[in-house]
């Protein structure tokens, strides 16, 4: 497999607050690959710097063998990138079918039409079916999206997503709020998407990591400090030391 992404000494500060040092990074295309580390390791910062929101002060980002260091979000969404965000960003007041529509690519280049002579509707439609049916939410296709319930808030993220034809999804913290059921639910879902997606994900919850990663890395104080299977990591003493904790 290749490199969809490979990040090379990547400098990010903040004032005198190291965000992100010397840090280099591959993720092969086709995996789930984590980013684990402590609170104020720098992982959202990290996924802020691939995804355009933050640039760093050296280094640079190559996606799909494309320089994309200095590239802002929106253009890196239409490159084939895209994240969901710790905080759920669904729009509550619309349908949770408008919202897959408001994601697609072709909706966004005939957004002044948008709802009433766009004339591509069946091409939305049929991706808005194929994407909620990816999440398990079909049968949600027309409700409100403030009657959903977090965990569905989540999944209609993941959706959206996919509506906008990323090769590259950045999930930062997918399980966080969810309740046991929900967490399992959103395990099976990103299990499902493995192989035919690529996810960098970030995350608290080692169950799910290590019920998901191909690949783990581990953040600390903005340097990656181990990078590999997910066996291997748990049992690299410098990652026990500095996450982990002791064996």
């Amino acid at each position: 497999m290749q490199n969809i992404l490979k990040i090379k000494n990547l400098n990010k500060n903040f004032g005198g607050v190291i965000a992100t040092k010397n840090l280099n990074l591959s993720v092969l295309d086709g995996d789930i690959h984590a980013i684990i580390g402590p609170n104020g390791a720098g992982k959202t910062t990290l996924v802020s710097q691939i995804f355009g929101q933050v640039f760093p002060d050296s280094g640079q980002i190559f996606f799909q063998n494309i320089d994309v260091t200095q590239i802002s979000e929106y253009k890196k969404s239409r490159l084939g990138i895209n994240r969901t965000f710790q905080i759920t960003s669904v729009m509550k007041s619309m349908t949770v079918s408008e919202n897959i529509q408001l994601a697609t690519d072709k909706i966004r280049e005939n957004s002044l039409n948008f709802f009433t002579t766009f004339t591509n509707k069946n091409y939305v439609l049929e991706k808005v079916d194929f994407c909620l049916g990816q999440v398990g939410l079909i049968e949600a296709n027309n409700q409100p999206v403030a009657s959903l319930s977090h965990g569905d808030c989540r999944k209609l993220e993941i959706a959206m997503a996919l509506a906008s034809d990323a090769k590259l999804l950045l999930l930062d913290e997918p399980m966080a709020g969810l309740g046991p059921s929900e967490t399992q639910e959103m395990i099976a879902l990103l299990n499902k998407l493995k192989g035919k997606q690529t996810i960098l994900l970030v995350e608290h919850d080692m169950d799910a990591v290590f019920a998901l990663a191909d690949r783990i890395s581990v953040l600390v104080s903005g340097e990656i400090i181990a990078t590999g299977e997910p066996n291997n990591i748990r049992h690299d003493s410098k990652v026990q030391k500095a996450y982990l904790g002791e064996a």
